[in-house]
């Protein structure tokens, strides 16, 4: 019986949820010169499976690991010439859960530091809390890659409209590099 938060949302008993075991390698969309998921025009990832099954989650069908499409080198490709335009500001990584997408994710971020170093940034959200990435090497790993955080689970009850980049109260945006939570 999976355990279960006061808000309904699942949670992992240590580092029982392991992307090596649960990844399927399986790509929700893909968004290439977005304005909405992070801060200038992005290539948006949208990877597929995720475990918290938040309430209200408005991506539900993105929680089945195997929906959408499998992940290619040819969309891989695709990605990195997009980002290589000068008017791209990075790349976000979206879900289902980016950190149980690891095998998937890892080669591409890192592919994305070899060809663009830092003048592309990279954002990531997730279910877990940063404290909670902090306690399992793969997932740091992939966190120091990446730039901003965008943390926690989705509340239903601490839905606000106003915030940006972010949809409930309890989630933070997080400079990574700092560990400062950015205000927006």
């Amino acid at each position: 019986m999976p355990i279960r938060d006061e808000f309904g949302i699942r949670q992992p008993i240590g580092n029982e949820w392991q992307a090596k075991t649960l990844c399927q390698g399986y790509i929700a969309d893909y968004q290439p010169f977005s304005f909405v998921d992070g801060l200038g025009v992005r290539c948006s990832l949208y990877v597929s499976g995720c475990l918290f099954q938040c309430p209200g989650c408005y991506n539900q069908a993105a929680q089945n690991f195997r929906y959408g499409t499998p992940y290619t080198t040819q969309l891989e490709t695709q990605i990195l010439t997009d980002l290589a335009q000068p008017y791209v500001a990075g790349l976000s990584i979206l879900g289902g859960e980016p950190f149980l997408n690891l095998p998937t994710l890892l080669p591409l971020v890192q592919q994305v530091r070899t060809l663009f170093g830092k003048t592309k940034t990279i954002w990531v959200w997730s279910g877990f809390t940063y404290e909670q990435l902090q306690q399992d090497p793969e997932k740091q790993q992939f966190l120091q890659q990446c730039d901003v955080l965008v943390d926690g689970p989705y509340v239903e009850k601490l839905h606000r409209e106003n915030l940006a980049f972010r949809g409930s109260r309890n989630q933070r945006v997080i400079e990574i590099s700092t560990g400062k939570i950015m205000e927006y």
